[in-house]
């Protein structure tokens, strides 16, 4: 007899994948994976060697959260095509919960690194940082719009992106550089979400890498200009010029409960030239 014929108890079998033996009598029962003999002098179940490979492709199966139907009518129609299917159909969505864990973490250490700064931050400060380039969805807007039609906006395109919660986006503001010089503190004309991970870039708005003038505002939107105007000042004062957009963003909704709290990063990109 080969060491390859050999019978194993159930309990044995059971130990050398690592699993209960309740499991290998289930799979008995429902038709998954019959035993190699019975014993027909006690009738327990009795398992070969041959069989552990078998076994393997329905753990994995069972663990990718292949139904029980779907395995069964695998096993009743073994094919290297069968089983190739099976595997492409899970790899796919494998990789699609590995994109969503992937935002997920990356919003998680979005909030981590928004109360860092909360805990560490001067509001009065205004200083030069580094960015690395991000894709941002926009939307335009009117002047004036209402803050209920900006959710209502946002909501609508973190669904077209798939994203199912604001939570899973940084969003915020835009308003053209060109207008704050002018004066013009009140013409937002872009909405900006950030979604992890994009699959595309096509015909999304860059924000370029490189220096940002960093600042924050704390208090009503109506104080803003009066933020704006200090902002300007310390760029002339420092010899720095300012373009393309302002970019702002709520940084403390998830921990205050009055509008006077509310804290809005302020980032403007420094023209290298």
């Amino acid at each position: 007899m080969t060491e390859k014929s050999k019978f194993l108890t159930i309990g044995q079998f059971a130990a050398l994948h690592g699993i209960n033996k309740k499991t290998l009598m289930w799979y008995d029962e429902i038709g998954l994976l019959k035993p190699a003999a019975i014993n027909p002098e006690n009738g327990y179940r009795c398992y070969n060697y041959r069989q552990s490979s078998i076994l393997e492709t329905i753990l994995l199966l069972r663990e990718l959260d292949v139904s029980i139907a779907e395995i069964r009518n695998f096993m009743q129609n073994r094919s290297a095509e069968n089983l190739k299917k099976l595997l492409d159909e899970r790899i796919t969505q494998l990789d699609a919960q590995l994109m969503h864990l992937q935002a997920v973490r990356k919003t998680l250490s979005d909030h981590r690194q928004n109360m860092d700064t909360l805990l560490t931050m001067d509001l009065s400060e205004i200083r030069i940082v580094e960015k690395e380039e991000h894709c941002l969805i926009t939307v335009d807007i009117e002047r004036d719009i209402t803050f209920e039609k900006e959710v209502e906006l946002i909501t609508a395109e973190t669904a077209r992106y798939r994203l199912g919660r604001l939570r899973d986006a940084s969003y915020g503001s835009m308003i053209p550089v060109a207008s704050l010089w002018s004066g013009d503190y009140a013409n937002y004309t872009r909405l900006f979400i950030e979604i992890p991970f994009l699959r595309q870039r096509e015909g999304l708005h860059i924000q370029p890498k490189g220096k940002y003038l960093r600042a924050f505002h704390k208090g009503s939107w109506d104080e803003i200009p009066r933020r704006y105007g200090e902002i300007l000042e310390y760029a002339r004062a420092q010899g720095i010029t300012l373009c393309g957009f302002s970019y702002e963003k709520g940084i403390n909704e998830t921990v205050i409960d009055r509008i006077e709290d509310y804290i809005v990063q302020i980032e403007i990109p420094v023209d290298a030239g």
